[in-house]
């Protein structure tokens, strides 16, 4: 895939853009419901996206009130911050290289913050994996100012993955 550019990979794949910053595409709902420990509403019991990050670009701080897997599938590394509710930072690098210390694969508890950026150059294509199944009514942005309230002693942090 790597011979392939950004533009070809996001139009093979049908990518569009995300509130939250980079490109992607929903490629599964599950047909079952379940109730999230979250939220009283039903839920698909899972759903999957593509997600595409290009270098220079960011995810902005986000949450979903269901467990979100990474997975990295090609390009460069991810770097994924999260936030958990008592405001503990975590950096994780998601990509191939296990010698580097890189995870090919992250899980995000509900609940929890999360941004990412491409480390280097080019772009990350990598995949979203939520149970019970993602719907934009779990999805929350918060503002920079809100979260530099919340989380005074993570500024920087929020000022670099906040728009």
């Amino acid at each position: 895939m790597t011979s392939l550019t950004v533009y070809e990979v996001i139009e093979r794949l049908g990518l569009a853009p995300h509130p939250e910053g980079g490109f992607f595409r929903e490629t599964f709902r599950a047909p079952q419901s379940v109730t999230a420990p979250l939220s009283p509403v039903s839920r698909a019991a899972s759903t999957a996206i593509y997600f595409l990050l290009r270098s220079g670009e960011f995810s902005a701080f986000h949450s979903v009130l269901s467990d979100e897997v990474w997975h990295h599938y090609a390009g460069a590394t991810l770097e994924l911050h999260t936030i958990d509710r008592t405001g503990n930072h975590r950096r994780i690098e998601l990509g191939p290289r296990l010698q580097a210390g890189e995870c090919p694969q992250w899980v995000v508890p509900a609940g929890t913050l999360q941004a990412a950026r491409v480390i280097g150059e080019g772009f990350a294509l990598c995949g979203c994996t939520v149970a019970p199944g993602f719907d934009f009514a779990d999805f929350d942005m918060p503002d920079r100012s809100e979260l530099a309230r919340r989380y005074p002693a993570l500024a920087d942090l929020i000022e670099a993955f906040t728009r």
